[in-house]
């Protein structure tokens, strides 16, 4: 059974962008072109680079591993 990534959210993805209109701020995936939320999550999640450093760290850290 795979363990849920902790990571894993439109906010952590390349391709999440804040969009500030008429004061109105708004969530977007600019892949998708969807609006979103920063915890949703999409099956295309492609993580940023400090995300991955971070992951990376994690896995490191980690006992059991």
């Amino acid at each position: 059974m795979d363990v849920p990534n902790p990571f894993h959210c439109c906010a952590s993805c390349v391709h999440f962008r804040i969009e500030r209109n008429a004061g109105k701020v708004t969530y977007r995936c600019s892949r998708l072109t969807y609006e979103t939320r920063p915890n949703y999550q999409f099956d295309c999640w492609t993580p940023k680079e400090s995300v991955l450093r971070l992951m990376a760290a994690r896995q490191n850290e980690d006992p059991a591993s």
